[in-house]
This record gives C-alpha cells, sequence and structure tokens, in this order.
C-alpha cells in the first residue's frame, strides 16, 4: 500500500529530514497553483511523469515556469526511443498518487526504484524546493539538503539536469498534459492533465 501524507511526513521528521509543510485548497495546476499557495515559500516545480518505448519510467522536476523540449530530454535521462507522458494508472502503480499529486516525494513510494528521477539544476540551487506529501492540499517545503537526504533514504540517485531552451514550442511539453506542480500541482496524462508539482511547486 503507498504511503499516505502522514505517514511521509512522519517518516521525514524520523529520519531527521526537516521540512515544514503548509495547508492549502487542492490545486492541479500551476496557475492554479499561484493563484492559491499564497506565500508558500520555495521554488515551485512542474512535475513530468514520463516514459520511454521500452516502458522505463521517469519523474523530472523543473521550475514552474521553464519550457521543455521532450527530445531534448531523451539523451540526458538515457531513454530508449521517444517520450510520452505516463498513464494515471502507471503512475499510481509506480509512485502512488493520482494526477494533481506528482512530485518529487512521491518517490518514497518507489520502493523497488524503478523511476529515473532527474531535477533541473536550477532547482538545486534555490534556497528551498516546495513538494506535494503525497497530496496536492499540502506542499511541504525542503532545503536542497534535506531533499538530498530524502533521496538517499529512498535508494534514488536523481540526475541534474542543465536544461537547453526548447527549439521548437511546438515540441515542448505541453503546460498540463503529463505534468504538474510540485507544490502546489504535478502531472501524468490523463484525469485532465497539467498536474505539475513537488511544491517547488508540483
Amino acid at each position: 500500500m503507498p504511503l499516505t501524507p502522514d505517514a511521509l511526513i512522519a517518516s521525514l521528521a524520523a529520519n531527521g529530514i526537516p521540512a515544514t509543510t503548509y495547508t492549502h485548497p487542492p490545486v492541479h495546476t500551476v496557475a492554479q497553483s499561484k493563484a492559491m499557495r499564497g506565500d508558500i515559500p520555495g521554488a515551485h516545480t512542474r512535475n513530468l511523469f514520463l516514459r520511454d518505448s521500452k516502458k522505463n519510467y521517469f519523474l523530472v522536476a523543473i521550475a514552474e515556469d521553464r519550457p521543455v523540449d521532450l527530445k531534448a530530454l531523451r539523451a540526458p535521462l538515457g531513454a530508449r526511443g521517444s517520450l510520452s507522458f505516463g498513464s494515471p494508472e502507471a503512475l499510481f502503480e509506480h509512485l502512488g498518487v493520482l494526477p494533481g499529486s506528482v512530485s518529487l516525494l512521491a518517490l518514497a513510494n518507489d520502493a523497488a526504484r524503478l523511476v529515473t528521477v532527474a531535477i533541473d539544476r536550477t532547482l538545486m540551487g534555490a534556497e528551498a524546493i516546495a513538494c506535494h506529501p503525497l497530496s496536492n492540499t499540502r506542499t511541504s517545503v525542503l532545503s536542497p539538503d534535506a531533499l538530498k537526504a530524502f533521496l538517499k533514504v529512498t535508494g534514488h540517485q536523481a540526475l541534474e539536469l542543465d536544461l537547453p531552451a526548447p527549439a521548437d514550442a511546438a515540441d515542448a511539453g505541453p503546460a498540463g498534459a503529463a505534468e504538474e506542480p510540485g507544490g502546489a500541482g504535478d502531472g501524468a496524462a490523463g484525469g485532465g492533465g497539467k498536474n505539475c508539482h513537488c511544491d517547488v511547486r508540483e
């Protein structure tokens, strides 16, 4: 069974990982996050749950306003074939969350470590990163060091990406599709899309 938000937050505390968690109305898109998150600090994110042609899965966290070219992600991610957004069913199977609640903290549910995680390098230079703690009604704010400590506990080694600007807007991931705000939103294909949160945003 996937962790509950309360169990995740308790796990962070038990592992000595500092995080401040805020409660807010449900947010499903980056636009909603910006409108409803209030004064929640930290870098807010878009979270893209992706798969390649061989059904390898990836969770990519980028700054919420940063455009992304899926074609340009193939090489740095080591994807085999083209990238597309993962389905809501695959999202729940691998990360234990529904569209709208995707964030880096959902890696706590990837016990088999089948999801490759990649983070926009600019996020790791922020003072704090906002991530949904498995629910789009909460946002947990962690320092980059705290986030690294969390990833160490889950057994994930994050790739840090230097993202180029998309060569063609048509190749950029749609502002929604399988993305979600990370602190206040996130993403997986279907279910209205536009899920991109890590609470940096998600």
